[in-house]
């Protein structure tokens, strides 16, 4: 019977971009629903709208990032552009929520930086780090100038 290896401890670094991810993203999802649903004195969205636009996307990869797999980190980074570009929105359009939106900003790119860096570093660790273009050109012409002289 084979053993399983244990994946690598996090260094301290990776840890401490692991927080930063976790933080940011809890706290993105914890402001905009207080933004919405508390600190709104108009309704101007409805509730649905506000849920399926501004919390479901960042509910996609909550249980990823709180079990610390990298790719959920990595592709988490696309979610939370929307976010970045929706508080640079709201800063430049609506004065009257230029705090609300700022800590917004802050939180998206706490979670950029937080889950881009820890996939990148906890990936190294784990070896699973993506293959130079150059190396993944090179293997692919062997693959198919092999499969080209075998006709």
């Amino acid at each position: 019977m084979q053993s399983e290896q244990l994946p690598p401890v996090m260094s301290s670094q990776v840890l401490l971009f692991r927080r930063i991810a976790l933080f940011s993203h809890l706290g993105l999802l914890l402001w905009l629903s207080i933004w919405y649903f508390a600190l709104s004195s108009d309704q101007e969205y409805s509730t649905l709208f506000i849920i399926v636009i501004y919390l479901l996307p960042l509910l996609l990869p909550l249980l990823g990032i709180i079990k610390a797999k990298p790719y959920t980190h990595a592709w988490s980074c696309f979610i939370v552009l929307w976010y970045f570009l929706h508080a640079i929105t709201v800063i430049y359009a609506e004065p009257a929520y230029i705090m609300h939106a700022t800590l917004e900003l802050l939180l998206a790119c706490g979670m950029f930086v937080g889950c881009s860096m820890f996939a990148r570093l906890r990936g190294q660790e784990l070896g699973t780090s993506l293959p130079k273009l150059s190396k993944v050109m090179e293997d692919e012409k062997a693959l198919f100038e092999g499969v080209k002289k075998n006709e």
